[in-house]
């Protein structure tokens, strides 16, 4: 129970349908904690799992008369999630932490209390369904019927048990209409918006963040300043460091030419930006590594998929194959624009999550 309207509809959905609930919020991030701060407002209005969402999602639960209990998380979070978040743009990379998230502790760690209180499954408010397919002996992740709200792509690190012991009771469902549902169940919080950021970084300023978390550390940013290079080698400048820049990004690159830049590529070695025209930004193919596969046990030979490079990406068809041990290539039928490294590659074959990886 995250405090937020989904969640709380599905607590309120289950009990009607006569399940026995127990109520779980994980405590991930003080949301206190670099309040302040330079860089750093000191509310948390607009994050999901605050402190406000802790009481809300108590106020539900009493309100449905079901036990509440909250598991303190926060030292997982920040080794799980929140410092491989850092190490990632420090080295030039793009990270998903709510994914990191997902793999590492929301569904690993529910399981685990749920397990310990002797319950049988969890159930969340992701837009997401799940159903045990007998022909392939495996449960299969699918896309929910409200595409805008879909949710899949932070859920493909999911395993089979994990998959086995999940409910996924909003897959169905439209947004409009599971607010309606809080309404007719009297949840307080039927028009409360939606949580836009990520929940450790407030104001969303992911470089202030980054200033923020390693002062608190007692550090300071390292020095990863270099050069600006074109995609044929020319130095046309110098930047402040690479955690400053992710592939595709237009703005804040301090160099004038006759034509719009953007960064094609970092190396995190040599601590070089590559920037270019916008056709450098298109890319036939990807790899990707530390795969999960769901509806699939492995891949043999080449398979056509759907291959979604980033949360609000159109996915693009492509064929992949392995290219050695737990390392694939995705190539595509058109080229696709910004390729992120520590992004995730997730492979659709219809309605269902083939799998996906991470791409390097």
């Amino acid at each position: 129970m995250s405090g937020g309207v989904d969640s709380s509809t599905v607590a309120a959905m289950l009990k009607a349908e006569g399940y026995s609930l127990v109520g779980l919020t994980l405590q991930l991030w003080n949301q206190r904690r670099l309040a302040g701060r330079p860089g750093m407002p000191e509310t948390s209005e607009g994050r999901c799992c605050s402190l406000d969402d802790v009481y809300d999602a108590r106020r539900v639960a009493e309100h449905l008369g079901i036990p509440y209990y909250v598991v303190n998380q926060q030292e997982r979070f920040e080794q799980d999630v929140v410092k491989p978040f850092v190490q990632e743009y420090l080295s030039g990379r793009t990270p998903v932490p709510c994914t990191l998230c997902n793999n590492h502790l929301k569904f690993a760690q529910l399981l685990d209390t749920a397990r310990q209180i002797g319950a049988e499954r969890i159930a969340t408010g992701h837009y997401a369904r799940n159903e045990y397919d007998p022909a392939r002996n495996r449960w299969i992740l699918k896309r929910p019927a409200d595409a805008s709200k879909d949710q899949t792509y932070f859920l493909f690190g999911l395993t089979q048990e994990q998959l086995s012991r999940t409910l996924f009771p909003l897959g169905n469902y439209k947004k409009p209409d599971v607010r309606t549902l809080a309404r007719e169940q009297g949840l307080a919080l039927a028009d409360k918006p939606d949580s836009q950021e990520i929940c450790f970084i407030p104001g969303g300023n992911y470089k202030e963040f980054l200033d923020a978390y390693l002062a608190d550390q007692g550090q300071t940013i390292p020095d990863t300043s270099g050069e600006l290079v074109t995609t044929n080698g020319e130095v046309i400048g110098h930047h402040e460091g690479i955690h400053n820049f992710t592939v595709g990004q237009r703005k804040g690159l301090g160099v004038a030419t006759g034509s719009p830049l953007y960064v094609i590529g970092i190396n995190g070695a040599d601590r070089e930006v590559v920037v270019g025209g916008s056709d450098d930004l298109l890319s036939k193919s990807l790899r990707a590594t530390r795969l999960n596969w769901i509806s699939i046990p492995h891949l043999d030979g080449e398979m056509r998929v759907q291959v979604k490079i980033r949360h609000r990406h159109e996915p693009a068809w492509a064929r992949v194959s392995m290219a050695g041990p737990d390392q694939l290539v995705a190539i595509f039928d058109q080229p696709q624009r910004a390729v992120t490294p520590g992004q995730a590659a997730v492979f659709y074959d219809g309605e269902a999550v083939v799998g996906g990886g991470w791409i390097q």
